[in-house]
């Protein structure tokens, strides 16, 4: 990685923002911060979103019942056909979603690893009441790195990043990527054609 003397990175370089402790820390408070907001487990639902929110909330699930002594149920949520971009970008292949518990009248948490404009997690509410009428739906991300373009904020947060909007923040976890790590990814300037 390129500093420059001013400390900032050099366009096209990777800066990690997060390492595996940082990110265990993180996952540990907003873990701690749910009990609290919801006084415990009772009707708690997590969900993740495909793909690094399900892994994430299988870690939130886990710490949880190590606190608690209590199994907190895990959904995983496919987006992509909610998604308003739909037209614009090719449709992925659909991944499985897998609700293990009616949600009517259950406190969900929607998982997910960054939250930038919110249209992502507009689309996973759409899809999140096919399943049923929660009490309440909320929100738990890793990262927040800004830029909303929908009224839409996050109830737990690991960390807030303020970024450039063509700046990238690149999650790694384990379960997908065998690391734990959270880096910001400047891209590389674009070379004028002659």
């Amino acid at each position: 990685m390129s500093l420059s003397r001013e400390g900032f990175f050099v366009p096209g370089d990777e800066r990690q923002i997060l390492d595996a402790g940082d990110l265990r820390r993180a996952t540990t408070r907003i873990a701690h911060e749910m009990l609290e907001r919801n006084r415990g487990v009772e009707h708690l639902v997590l969900v993740g979103i495909h793909t690094r929110g399900v892994p994430l909330a299988r870690r939130l699930a886990a710490l949880i019942a190590a606190f608690e002594h209590t199994a907190v149920p895990v959904g995983e949520l496919d987006i992509s056909m909610h998604r308003d971009d739909a037209g614009m970008n090719p449709v992925i292949a659909a991944l499985p979603t897998a609700i293990p518990v009616p949600l009517t009248d259950r406190r969900v948490v929607l998982v997910d690893d960054v939250i930038y404009t919110g249209r992502t997690i507009r689309a996973a509410m759409d899809a999140l009441v096919e399943h049923g009428r929660p009490a309440c739906i909320q929100l738990a991300v890793l990262i927040d790195r800004g830029h909303r373009e929908l009224p839409i904020r996050p109830d737990y947060v690991g960390k807030n990043i303020p970024t450039a909007h063509a700046e990238r923040v690149l999650v790694c976890l384990s379960e997908v990527d065998a690391a734990d790590k959270v880096s910001v990814v400047r891209p590389q300037p674009q070379e004028a054609t002659p």
